[in-house]
């Protein structure tokens, strides 16, 4: 019989939890999404850096996690994630000036193409 403290391990894991992670690492391998991040987070980024609008202090990025840093004068980065919003892109303020993309690992060229448009729109309208 098992005594208090001796059924888990801080690092035990549980059956469940290893069997789901296992599967999910088996999808984003089996279905590319590894290397769609890589070559779709190097397209999307291309495209940020392309815009060129004086109130854009800096576009960085890896893989899919993107930022774009406005400049102080610009008014704060939650103006840009609520008029992108309106707009049908969801997208996180962060640091009061950066607005941050994350897009899905499942991202297609079309999707990133339309959601340039819309950034490129949105930035440019102020």
């Amino acid at each position: 019989m098992l005594q208090p403290g001796e059924h888990g391990s801080t690092f035990g894991g549980n059956p469940l939890a290893c069997a789901i992670a296992r599967e999910a690492l088996k999808v984003l391998v089996e279905e590319g999404m590894i290397e769609n991040a890589a070559r779709m987070g190097d397209y999307f980024l291309a495209g940020l850096k392309d815009i060129k609008n004086p109130l854009i202090k800096d576009v960085r990025g890896k893989g899919l996690l993107m930022g774009v840093e406005f400049h102080p004068e610009a008014g704060g980065a939650r103006q840009y994630c609520l008029k992108l919003k309106e707009e049908g892109l969801l997208c996180k303020e962060t640091h009061d000036h950066t607005v941050r993309f994350a897009p899905p690992l499942v991202i297609t060229k079309d999707i990133v193409d339309w959601a340039l448009e819309q950034i490129t729109r949105v930035v440019s309208a102020k």
